[in-house]
């Protein structure tokens, strides 16, 4: 099955590098690094005291997110080491960039090639890395079958596994059940996807938690969060965050037959790409918006006029100043049955979240929070407005909702500390 696998991979690859080529015309950063996406990675200098690396693979924006706290742990707990942070998406890259700015030399960021042997291979050979470090869904069979070839332990950790994601893996279980057999070690997000992970083929793992908890909020997102919620003068502010296509129009629909009384609506799209349709949906819909891509928030005047009804969050890597700046949220992917997005940032901000029906690639947090009374669910996007409705005009029940989810953001921390304490014993200490 996997020699099919390979076969398959190899006879796309002309239309992947098209549709690589086509993506890139509203996203550039797919014409960049194509070279490592092939396998060749000589723009990347070996480092001249050829300490080894320790090789963590974030896929995109949210894994490497979740990556930070284990990053940060490794560099700081093997100071003889490098890390080689890896990625599928550019917007995974460049979060890198950021989250890890003022990271010394030892972080090296590159994409990894596509799943086909002789690239794998190549990208094994010039890194030589002594670990690798799975992060939440990755399970790539030909990456899994390379590094076992060359002696190289695989790891995934903040592992989760949606029972729709299994049922995908069991259709191909020829394929998916061997890579996971081939797995050395999971640590997973929870029970349900610990059990899930072992009926894939998993064989040794363990439950530490979902290393997100760990991620501190950055001292200057808040203070630019007062700035903006201080534009809007004391308007109540409710965002939709992390939306995805078709939610946007669910939500406008229901806004604007309920007509929120002075509420001002954010709303930040999942994917950058997406920015100017959203502008334009809000166009079509007649409503005042300006994007967040006007504004100076260092201007002494209030840059957000009164009558405006959106403000359009059309910038990366400022969920948590949006979060600061709003009064309630809702967490998109979960109106379209997409699983849902991370719930976890709102939390770190003391905000109370409204989550729609689809939340299957967050179950047990999101129900966990559900029962710790700092979340709601709505079934559909017009529950989603009367909720937010109820909770921006009822203060001390939304105050309430507000500490207990901070709270529940305290009490669910530790997982980055028990992951390190289970791969440790993958990696060769020098």
């Amino acid at each position: 099955m996997r020699l099919f696998y390979s076969l398959v991979w190899t006879l796309a690859l002309p239309i992947i590098l098209l549709r690589l080529w086509l993506r890139g015309k509203q996203e550039p950063g797919y014409r960049q690094h194509v070279a490592e996406r092939l396998g060749w990675y000589q723009d990347i200098e070996r480092d001249p005291i050829a300490r080894p690396f320790i090789w963590v693979h974030a896929v995109s924006a949210g894994e490497t997110r979740a990556a930070e706290p284990i990053v940060r742990a490794l560099l700081n707990k093997y100071p003889q080491h490098r890390i080689l942070l890896t990625h599928m998406t550019p917007i995974g890259r460049s979060t890198g960039q950021s989250l890890f700015a003022n990271i010394d030399t030892r972080l090296t960021q590159a994409f990894i090639p596509y799943d086909i042997n002789w690239m794998i291979r190549r990208f094994l050979r010039h890194f030589s890395p002594c670990i690798c470090i799975l992060i939440e869904t990755e399970v790539w069979p030909n990456l899994i079958a390379q590094c076992k070839a060359a002696q190289v332990p695989v790891t995934l950790v903040n592992a989760r596994l949606s029972e729709k994601s299994l049922r995908k893996a069991q259709r191909l279980s020829s394929l998916m059940v061997p890579a996971a057999k081939s797995i050395d070690f999971v640590a997973a997000q929870s029970g349900p996807d610990a059990e899930r992970l072992s009926s894939l083929g998993v064989r040794a793992l363990c439950v530490t938690g979902n290393m997100k908890f760990d991620v501190s909020p950055p001292p200057l997102m808040a203070e630019r969060g007062a700035k903006l919620r201080a534009s809007f003068a004391d308007r109540p502010v409710f965002i939709c965050a992390s939306t995805r296509e078709g939610e946007e129009a669910l939500i406008l629909d229901a806004f604007t037959q309920l007509q929120l009384p002075r509420a001002l609506l954010i709303i930040t799209p999942r994917h950058p790409q997406r920015f100017d349709q959203v502008a334009a949906l809000l166009t079509d819909y007649q409503l005042r918006f300006v994007r967040r891509s006007s504004l100076n928030l260092n201007e002494a005047s209030s840059p957000i006029a009164a009558d405006t009804q959106v403000l359009l969050g059309d910038s990366m890597g400022e969920m948590y100043m949006y979060y600061a700046a709003s009064d309630l949220a809702f967490v998109g992917g979960s109106l379209v049955a997409l699983g849902g997005h991370n719930l976890i940032e709102a939390f770190a901000m003391h905000k109370p979240v409204l989550t729609g029906p689809h939340t299957f690639n967050f179950s047990e947090i999101t129900e966990q929070a559900i029962d710790a009374e700092c979340a709601q669910r709505a079934a559909d996007a017009n529950q989603v407005m009367q909720l937010a409705q109820i909770l921006l005009d009822d203060v001390t029940t939304r105050t309430k909702m507000g500490s207990k989810a901070h709270a529940f953001f305290l009490q669910h921390q530790g997982a980055t500390e028990r992951t390190m304490q289970a791969i440790a014993p993958f990696i060769v200490s020098l």
